[in-house]
């Protein structure tokens, strides 16, 4: 690089520089591709995680909702009449 055109501490130094640039730069990518499968393994996680969500959303609903019946008897003594 610039060390080997120029002979001068300046130049060695600004060679090392650009060295450890480049390999913190590949060490940026390395994490950055770790980063983005770790984050499509998230997403996946949270794609079944939501459909079980959904489920159990649901099937609370479900248990809200009175189930339709006949209508009820009054509770309690009712006399009896002839008709």
């Amino acid at each position: 690089m610039a060390a080997s055109v120029l002979d001068s501490e300046r130049a060695v130094q600004i060679s090392i520089y650009v060295v450890r640039a480049f390999v913190q730069l590949r060490e940026m990518l390395s994490s950055n591709k770790e980063l983005a499968r770790k984050l499509n393994e998230l997403e996946r996680k949270l794609a079944t995680h939501d459909r079980a969500i959904s489920e159990l959303i649901e099937a609370i609903r479900q248990l809200m909702t009175p189930p339709e019946s006949k209508k009820k008897r009054p509770i309690g003594f009712a006399p009896w009449t002839e008709k």
